[in-house]
């Protein structure tokens, strides 16, 4: 095993609640969640690997005292590190959102990679959501309820749904969060990623919070969040009307405190879509340029420990 693999770790946040957190948490490294007992285990995303996979089911088997019967699997978004696992898990239901399913095949499985280092993905494969909905739906384990929301619009993606746990005001987010790693919303919106945790995370008063990448974190996160978000409308609005490119811009922002968070090349992907946002759809979005500027600006292949 990796070094970074064996620093996984559990945390139980409530009973028979736990999240899985993968060190570092930059790319492909992110957190999952599993609640209920090992006769009867939801399971909140999966990871990107084969090796990553099993080490997220020995570490419920070590938590729960026996392999435990996943019977349901919750996908945050469509995104492979948190989806490409589901296939470990030949009898569980996969439930998402409806545009979660039709991004997952759209996507289909790991790719050749262009922007990173190449990654040993294993015998892994797309299998996208068996259940979908189109607002919320709750699920039972053990003696817990889940409350699983799509957030109302297109944030980190089109598809993203964040699980709710009230009786212990636990909140899994997925990638709507990062917890010392740089938001990214390249598949999304920056606008409705800011309104989606303005007017919906916020108003639950979570106490704990599960990000999809880094440690658990609490409500405070969420501002953190915005503030970076509102960041990159303002550098947005400047370079467009200073007349530069995103990836100009973004090699000549003053990153603050941000620039010590992770994978701070994310800017200039964030600034191709607050340039598509903030200019009203007169400048263009090429995902394939973007992600090419965040290499350029990161000066080589972006790094990751998957």
């Amino acid at each position: 095993m990796t070094a970074q693999l064996d620093a996984t770790y559990t945390v139980e946040l409530a009973p028979q609640v736990h999240a899985f957190i993968q060190p570092d948490g930059s790319w492909w490294l992110n957190n999952a969640g599993f609640v209920g007992t090992a006769a009867d285990t939801v399971l909140i995303d999966t990871a990107a690997t084969e090796a990553r996979t099993r080490g997220l089911m020995a570490a419920m088997t070590a938590t729960m005292g026996s392999a435990p019967t996943v019977r349901t699997i919750v996908n945050t978004h469509h995104h492979g590190d948190h989806t490409f696992g589901n296939c470990l898990f030949p009898n569980a239901t996969v439930v998402a959102h409806r545009h979660c399913r039709q991004e997952a095949l759209e996507y289909g499985d790991p790719p050749v990679l262009t922007s990173w280092r190449q990654i040993d993905w294993g015998e892994v494969k797309c299998v996208a959501p068996h259940l979908i909905f189109d607002q919320s739906i709750e699920l039972i384990a053990g003696d817990t309820t889940l409350q699983v929301m799509h957030v109302g619009q297109r944030a980190h993606t089109a598809g993203d749904v964040i699980v709710w746990i009230p009786q212990h005001r636990v909140l899994f987010t997925g990638d709507l969060l990062f917890h010392g790693g740089t938001p990214f919303v390249l598949s999304g919106s920056v606008a409705g990623s800011i309104a989606v945790l303005r007017t919906v995370l916020a108003p639950l008063g979570a106490a704990t919070v599960v990000a999809g990448h880094g440690p658990v974190a609490t409500a405070e996160l969420i501002d953190d969040t915005v503030e970076y978000l509102q960041f990159v409308q303002r550098l947005s609005q400047q370079g467009l009307r200073a007349g530069l490119t995103p990836l100009q811009a973004a090699d000549r922002a003053d990153l603050g405190r941000f620039a010590s968070w992770l994978d701070p090349e994310r800017i200039v992907g964030n600034l191709h879509r607050g340039y598509h946002e903030v200019s009203h759809g007169a400048v263009g979005f090429d995902e394939t340029r973007a992600l090419a500027d965040m290499v350029a600006l990161n000066g080589g292949p972006l790094t990751t420990h998957a």
